[in-house]
């Protein structure tokens, strides 16, 4: 019964620093990359005149994307930081001497694993695809509103490319005075209008621009001259870069949710054109899960044997921090291979299974996965000379 409730509270305290390691490594790092990927979309909050409040809704809707990325590793950093303070303190070497099998100390780090992989699952089928289309309806609302809130009198705005706006001053009763408008859209004609004065209009079908005694040039490909309209009242329509066409939206293949790939619909016309796009999309879902779990047993592998010195901890860190590396990169080059390949992803999800299989081997057989005495022994030897030389000058 004692016996029972040491193990307990050993799993309690691993399980624990286990995960608030890896909720700080993960929060850090997605924050760091949060705010330099951040940084590239300011002109959101400048040019276009929107609110800190807005900016930092519009960036933190791309979050879930960079936790699939950065879970796996803080779970990495996490089992590493956790197993080198129990070999630090040697505590490692005492579970060992009081009887503690290995997969009994493995046993919390597989607990914490399960819970990260859960985590990338549902992130990877619902959350980081539902924040890419929030964030693309954003964006539409916020395209919407430029004539009302975003437009800065006295400046030309692209409110996107190749479609600008000017709008002298304002009046009250949200009457616009002077207002020009330079649409090159369409590859075929560009049109410039100039305006006296207009006004905004928004019902069911779009927001519209009613514009009043202003005058319309067309410049059409393959022709001269342009063709010259002058009208007393005339409606442009921003309906296309506005929320108007949400109706219309087409999700990209990464803004599909899991149960889309996995069930795409035949006469989806981006199913038709790309159709291995969405195969290599749907298994790099459904391997997502499966890194926690390969990361965390190779680390362990590498790790969590008994270690009596800093070098041998070195050298394993080292070796462990290599072979996670060419993981993850074998991992990308299957996803890229399975557009054009179907042999790619079942390479990809033998690889991530026999890994986690080749480890859990080493752990329950307790192998201390080192180089051999003589890579150890002439590698000490180079480290003692260089420390004499630099000692030396």
């Amino acid at each position: 019964m004692g016996f029972r409730c040491a193990m307990r509270s050993i799993d309690s305290y691993i399980f624990r620093q286990t995960f608030a390691a890896f909720v700080l490594v993960l929060v850090t790092l997605t924050a760091v990359i949060w705010i330099t990927q951040a940084l590239r979309g300011i002109d959101v909050m400048t040019g276009q005149g929107q609110t800190v409040l807005v900016f930092v809704g519009l960036t933190g809707l791309a979050i879930p994307y960079l936790v699939l990325v950065i879970a796996p590793i803080a779970l990495v950093v996490a089992v590493a930081y956790v197993l080198n303070k129990l070999s630090t303190d040697s505590e490692i070497i005492v579970m060992n001497a009081a009887g503690m099998q290995p997969w009994q100390l493995f046993r919390p780090f597989l607990f914490v694993t399960t819970v990260v992989s859960a985590l990338v699952f549902v992130v990877s089928a619902y959350v980081a695809p539902d924040g890419l289309r929030r964030l693309k309806a954003w964006q539409r609302e916020i395209t919407a509103d430029v004539l009302s809130n975003v437009l800065q009198t006295g400046k030309f705005v692209e409110i996107e490319r190749n479609l600008t706006l000017r709008v002298r001053e304002r009046q009250p009763q949200g009457l616009l005075v002077g207002i020009f408008i330079d649409d090159r859209r369409d590859p075929k004609e560009r049109v410039t209008i100039i305006a006296e004065r207009g006004t905004i209009l928004k019902n069911d079908n779009g927001s519209f621009l009613i514009l009043e005694d202003g005058n319309l040039q067309r410049f059409e490909a393959g022709r001269r001259d342009p063709a010259l309209v002058v009208f007393e009242q005339n409606a442009f329509d921003m309906s296309k870069v506005g929320t108007g066409a949400a109706a219309n939206i087409s999700y990209s293949i990464r803004e599909r949710y899991l149960w889309e790939l996995l069930d795409p619909d035949p006469e989806d016309p981006m199913f038709k054109q790309f159709p291995g796009q969405f195969r290599a999309e749907m298994h790099e879902r459904l391997t997502a899960p499966l890194y926690p779990f390969a990361f965390m047993a190779l680390t362990f592998a590498f790790l969590g044997a008994p270690r009596t010195t800093r070098q041998s901890r070195a050298i394993s860190i080292t070796s462990a921090i290599i072979s996670l590396s060419a993981l993850r990169l074998l991992g990308f080059a299957c996803t890229v291979l399975a557009v054009k390949s179907t042999y790619a992803a079942p390479f990809q999800y033998a690889m991530l299974l026999a890994t986690i299989a080749v480890s859990a081997f080493v752990i329950t057989r307790v192998i201390a996965l080192e180089p051999p005495p003589i890579v150890l022994d002439t590698l000490s030897n180079a480290i003692e000379r260089i420390s004499r030389r630099f000692a030396a000058t």
